[in-house]
């Protein structure tokens, strides 16, 4: 699709996994493809909630996976959930993904990575955590010298090998298709004047933002929200999260900062990063049950305004 300014936006931008689940559910249901978009994100946003849960649960216990579940229910973002957009359905695999990785059940968690990749680019982030893990998983049975048992070993190769395929099954049939090799799609990220420039055009439309005092408070505002974000990462690392919990949290961080264009859209690329949350469910849960109700109702409130004014706004959401 060429814009009246020349942009040209392919749809081959876009990972296939939920345009192929809409076209299921529009084929075995009377719904449309807009319909089914819906219901897939709906249905998504549930096993996302259950997969946060579970990693949180499995982490710090039920009541802190209870308020990080809350916690990612009421971010300012979360009316995405109720869109067909992909952020929920991507968040479903990656949960259950590194859920299975805590657990040890390879396979799982390569086949999950698998779909996650098929889903957004940032899938690489769960290809990171299993790769990680698992090499992790190596070297500490290398050092204990427990290395005789060669079924765990094989699942976990296993699941190596499956985690990267959505990711780089995509990217090369793109590549293909396009006749521009393997890094066809990286051309077509450039047609959405979209990329990874290390984060230089977002500082950029952070400091422009102090040109006049209205819009200085918005780059105030940038600022803290950015500071946060990293903060929360620094926390958890101090908390000593799981290894593949910080590395699949750092590359969904870093790829969402350090995008080239679609600044509004920032707030919503970060909300796969649920790990970001655990620090905050973690306080919450130590409160007393009145307390931390009233502080997710108040969150819930401001969320709500907050969240209004961005769907509403010049930008995508």
């Amino acid at each position: 699709m060429r814009l009246a300014n020349g942009d040209v936006h392919s749809n081959l931008a876009f990972f296939p996994l939920l345009p192929w689940l809409e076209r299921l559910v529009a084929a075995v249901s009377p719904l449309s493809y807009a319909d089914g978009g819906f219901l897939v994100a709906l249905v998504a946003s549930l096993a996302a909630a259950w997969g946060i849960f579970a990693v949180a649960d499995h982490v710090y216990g039920r009541r802190a996976g209870v308020c990080a579940v809350l916690l990612w229910a009421v971010l300012p973002v979360g009316i995405v959930q109720s869109m067909a957009y992909s952020e929920s359905l991507f968040t479903a695999l990656a949960a259950w993904s590194l859920y299975a990785v805590l657990t040890g059940r390879w396979v799982t968690a390569g086949t999950l990575a698998l779909l996650a990749g098929l889903t957004r680019p940032v899938g690489m982030a769960v290809v990171a955590a299993v790769w990680v893990a698992a090499i992790a998983a190596f070297v500490r049975e290398r050092r204990a010298g427990d290395a005789h048992d060669l079924g765990p070993r094989a699942r976990r190769v296993l699941g190596m090998l499956l985690a990267p395929l959505g990711t780089a099954g995509y990217v090369l049939w793109v590549g293909h298709h396009t006749g521009k090799g393997p890094l066809g799609y990286i051309d077509v990220q450039a047609g959405w004047r979209n990329g990874f420039d290390g984060g230089y055009a977002f500082a950029r439309f952070v400091a422009e933002k102090f040109t006049s005092f209205p819009s200085a408070l918005a780059g105030a505002g940038l600022i803290a929200g950015v500071a946060s974000v990293v903060w929360l990462y620094l926390v958890g690392v101090r908390q000593r999260q799981p290894l593949p919990l910080l590395v699949y949290t750092g590359v969904v961080t870093a790829l969402a900062l350090c995008a080239s264009s679609y600044f509004g859209s920032k707030p919503r690329l970060l909300m796969p990063a649920f790990p970001l949350l655990l620090p905050l469910a973690l306080a919450l849960a130590r409160l007393r049950i009145r307390r931390s109700a009233l502080v997710l109702g108040s969150v819930a409130v401001a969320s709500a305004v907050y969240g209004a004014f961005w769907l509403n706004g010049s930008g995508p959401p």
